[in-house]
């Protein structure tokens, strides 16, 4: 089966379009897993020329006439990922000896936990003559970290050629995005994030990679992105019925990530995690057994059943102890750190004035906003340049973006070809649309909230690496988790790992709630702002859904009270601190549910 080779037990996950679009070139050679968003083959084919650059290897550009050219920037560019990654593996094996800072900088960065750490130790304090004679055994365990992608399943539009006839489905973005990654000399997994995409998850039975060899292996390996147990379950059935395995599940906080914020159905993660501790067992099993028939059908050798499903978790987690806990308690196999990392230059790509932008920001600044075109909510930045850029063309009455990359092109409102909701054509029709009393004020001011995404989240990357963007636009839209508030400083990697680790406290705000907390402290104001809107627009299926999301939100903070009785979750004093904000939480649900009472009589 496939296995990611991180040895660490954090991996940082995709951020953006561009925040991790180079991240396994800053750090797959200390052995920590990233992921690339590989939605933009604009980006991919600018970041390859600029890194060819750096390292001096040849480029040739693909252009847009050239066939299939989204898929093949997209191969190019992670092919040339993966040299770079393996000429900083092979100068470290090949150069440790001689220069041992290079083994001890892979070596500080472990978990003093990590079963290796002792054997580095041993060898940096090490004779001359005994570090030779501990050399070999050393040069095996500098490991690379997985350089794994992320394909956001809802972005797949359809293309057109210069003619303007469709293209074939397997042209779609993100169908021709999977090709890019199959065909390409990567090691590592594919993240689909997002929800269920048939075409697309049917269309990965088209490539060798997916499927074990005869010795059981698998060149490359599938990542599913989960809210809940049963979206986990229903995914992880569909592709086994093709003969597709799952490696591992990445659970992520609803409303507590960076970029866009899936909401469940009040379902609070701690909830979700006690159901894939309970439930993983069957789950693996059940899995197995479907997948072990389609391998059969398929006339490839059945597999034994060891094979193993990673659980991981990523969203709002601030410190050590946290990690720790969620680790240890349900039963992890790891975790995400993603928001901090983006004041970790050594890690991804932040350009310097957004940087500035992020350090200078207060905690108000980080808002749910409608700025996603794909109608989700979208965690944003009010003093980004991107979204001064967007007021500012709102007050210069030239609303919207010029879209030229055209990924978000999904709406028919006004035209047959789709356009996106953000872009100026579509913009200025709903503009007018409110002028002639069409739309409400707050209906246009949801759509003017509308920011171009795919310049916005590319930008930084190219910006951090002294370039400037494609036709100057240099505005930038950051997707900061809001737990991203409480970091307040830029920080090497050495600094931010041992944080994670717990060798190093970074001095977090001591306003910062729990990782728990915090995540009901979101839901529950969702549910607020989602219950004024009922009031001016009473909807009966909106009432009932949002009488079971309160619910599930209260049942969500039961649990928790009654986890703090029964589990050392943290310090004393933070447990007290979480009893009293639960016990608000709780009012506060009381409060509001009260008040919509009392305005529907």
């Amino acid at each position: 089966m496939y296995q990611s080779t991180s040895v660490h037990s954090f991996h940082i996950p995709v951020m953006g379009l561009g925040y991790t679009a180079d991240s396994p070139i800053k750090v797959a050679q200390f052995g920590i897993s990233s992921v690339i968003s590989i939605m933009d083959d604009h980006l991919m084919e600018d970041l390859r020329r600029i890194y060819s650059e750096k390292y001096d290897l040849p480029f040739q550009e693909i252009g847009e006439k050239e066939e299939d050219f989204r898929a093949k920037r997209i191969t190019a560019y992670l092919d040339l990922v993966q040299q770079i990654v393996d000429l900083k593996i092979e100068e470290i094996r090949e150069n440790g000896l001689t220069h041992p800072e290079l083994i001890e900088k892979y070596a500080e960065l472990l978990s003093d936990e990590h079963p290796n750490k002792f054997i580095f130790d041993q060898f940096l304090k090490a004779s001359p003559v005994q570090q030779k004679s501990l050399y070999p055994q050393i040069q095996s365990l500098i490991i690379p970290g997985s350089i794994d992608v992320n394909i956001m399943t809802k972005v797949d539009k359809m293309n057109y050629d210069k003619d303007g006839t469709i293209l074939p489905r397997e042209y779609s973005d993100a169908l021709a995005s999977l090709r890019g990654f199959a065909k390409s000399k990567i090691k590592g997994s594919v993240v689909f994030s997002a929800g269920l995409n048939p075409a697309l998850y049917s269309y990965a039975e088209n490539f060798d990679c997916f499927f074990p060899d005869s010795k059981g292996e698998m060149e490359k390996g599938i990542i599913l992105k989960v809210s809940d147990y049963r979206s986990a379950l229903i995914q992880g059935k569909f592709l086994a019925k093709k003969g597709l395995w799952v490696s591992e599940f990445r659970i992520e906080s609803g409303l507590n990530c960076g970029g866009h914020a899936f909401a469940t159905d009040g379902f609070l993660i701690g909830q979700i995690l006690e159901e894939f501790k309970t439930n993983k067992t069957v789950l693996k099993e059940s899995l197995f057994e479907v997948y072990q028939k389609a391998l059969a059908d398929k006339g490839v050798e059945v597999l034994s059943s060891d094979s193993q499903i990673k659980i991981t978790y990523q969203g709002g987690i601030g410190n050590a102890q946290e990690d720790s806990f969620l680790r240890n308690y349900y039963a992890l196999d790891g975790t995400g750190w993603g928001s901090p990392f983006l004041l970790v230059p050594e890690a991804t790509s932040v350009d310097d004035d957004t940087l500035q932008r992020i350090l200078k920001s207060k905690k108000s600044d980080y808002f749910l906003s409608h700025a996603s075109p794909l109608g989700v909510p979208f965690n944003n930045l009010r003093n980004s340049s991107g979204e001064e850029q967007r007021i500012r063309r709102l007050e210069n009455n030239r609303p919207g973006s010029p879209c030229y990359k055209k990924f978000l092109s999904f709406s028919t409102e006004f035209t047959d070809k789709p356009i996106c909701t953000a872009s100026r054509q579509y913009q200025n029709l709903k503009s007018k649309q409110f002028q002639n009393g069409e739309i409400t004020e707050s209906q246009w001011k949801e759509v003017a909230e509308k920011d171009c995404l795919c310049e916005g989240l590319s930008a930084p990357a190219i910006l951090a690496n002294g370039s400037s963007p494609r036709r100057n636009l240099n505005a930038v839209t950051i997707c900061p988790g809001p737990n991203l508030a409480y970091f307040k400083g830029v920080f090497s990697l050495k600094e931010m790992v041992s944080h994670i680790y717990g060798k190093l406290n970074l001095n977090l705000d001591l306003d910062r709630p729990h990782v728990f907390v915090k995540e009901a402290q979101l839901y529950v104001s969702h549910l607020k702002n989602e219950f004024q809107k009922l009031i001016s627009n009473p909807s009966t299926k909106q009432e009932n859904y949002l009488e079971k999301f309160r619910t599930n939100l209260e049942q969500g903070i039961a649990y928790y009270q009654e986890l703090i009785k029964s589990a050392q979750i943290d310090s004393e004093e933070i447990l007290e601190k979480m009893k009293a904000q639960l016990d608000s939480l709780l009012a506060e649900l009381n409060v509001s549910n009260n008040f919509v009472s009392d305005q529907q009589l």
